[in-house]
């Protein structure tokens, strides 16, 4: 029998946990055997490690076991069609370059689309297995306790996280932002991994997260946890193509009350087109 429509996020979450935690899990014990750098992509500073792909080849096996039907984006792999409805966004290591030198903030985001609208999500803290996931409907939880967004402060009080890219022109452009936004607020945080960034503005450790240029599988999981934990997310029109960096997606999150004052905010810096 089917699940129905309530039942089909909650197993589709319960996998995503799954796997992000087995991803984690691989991801702890190769960077005890020390890390090899495998490949690089848009610059040579944005580097591939042997653990992600052996990471993203785990979850796209068990996804195959337990779902053949199902469709895979990855981030280090070809996309796999499928024809139940569902898709996997899968990023194998969110925050590589944190991994590479052993600093914390580097996860596992798995999560599920059913007819491209996101249902389920994990991001699984590679080096504590810290675990944050939500499911349509059904809230959002970190290490299986319900999670939300903290009280929004004045727009000068508000602790914002952001990334940057890797390559020289989109670095330039987002540093040129960032600089014209930091007088406007209490400070502002660059962590290194767009999944966990969002889930820290989920439970409250922080008031706002923008970035131009993130993928789908950087922000998929992280972005519904956030949705879940009564915050708002969404994609912004940025309108820029700088070199091969594609800027024309803004991610932005925060609590669901402090979203006009912060895009406002962020028009005015030139994250916006």
């Amino acid at each position: 029998m089917s699940a129905t429509p309530i039942e089909l996020p909650l197993q589709l979450r319960s996998l995503a946990v799954d796997l992000a935690h087995a991803g984690a899990e691989l991801a702890r014990e190769m960077q005890r055997g020390g890390i090899d750098v495998a490949d690089t992509k848009t610059s040579v500073v944005d580097v591939v490690t042997e653990a992600d792909k052996a990471v993203e080849e785990l979850l796209r096996s068990q996804i195959a076991a337990a779902r053949p039907d199902d469709a895979i984006l990855g981030e280090e792999g070809d996309d796999k069609p499928g024809t139940s409805g569902v898709r996997w966004v899968l990023d194998p290591i969110d925050g590589t370059v944190n991994y590479l030198y052993g600093l914390p903030d580097c996860a596992v985001s798995v999560a599920a689309e059913v007819d491209g609208s996101l249902v389920a999500g994990a991001v699984v803290a590679i080096p504590t297995g810290q675990e944050y996931a939500a499911a349509l409907g059904q809230g959002a939880t970190r290490d299986g306790r319900p999670i939300g967004v903290r009280p929004t402060p004045p727009l000068g009080e508000r602790l914002v996280l952001t990334g940057f890219g890797y390559q020289r022109e989109v670095r330039e452009h987002q540093a040129a932002c960032v600089a014209r936004l930091l007088p406007e607020v209490r400070d502002i945080r660059r962590m290194g991994s767009c999944a966990l960034d969002l889930c820290h503005v989920a439970d409250g450790s922080a008031d706002a997260y923008v970035e131009a240029g993130p993928q789908p599988w950087d922000w998929s999981a992280g972005g519904l946890v956030l949705r879940e934990a009564g915050g708002r997310f969404d994609l912004l029109d940025g309108s820029r193509t700088l070199g091969a960096g594609d800027l024309r997606n803004v991610v932005v999150g925060t609590p669901a009350d402090g979203w006009d004052t912060f895009v406002e905010a962020l028009g005015s810096a030139g994250f916006l087109a």
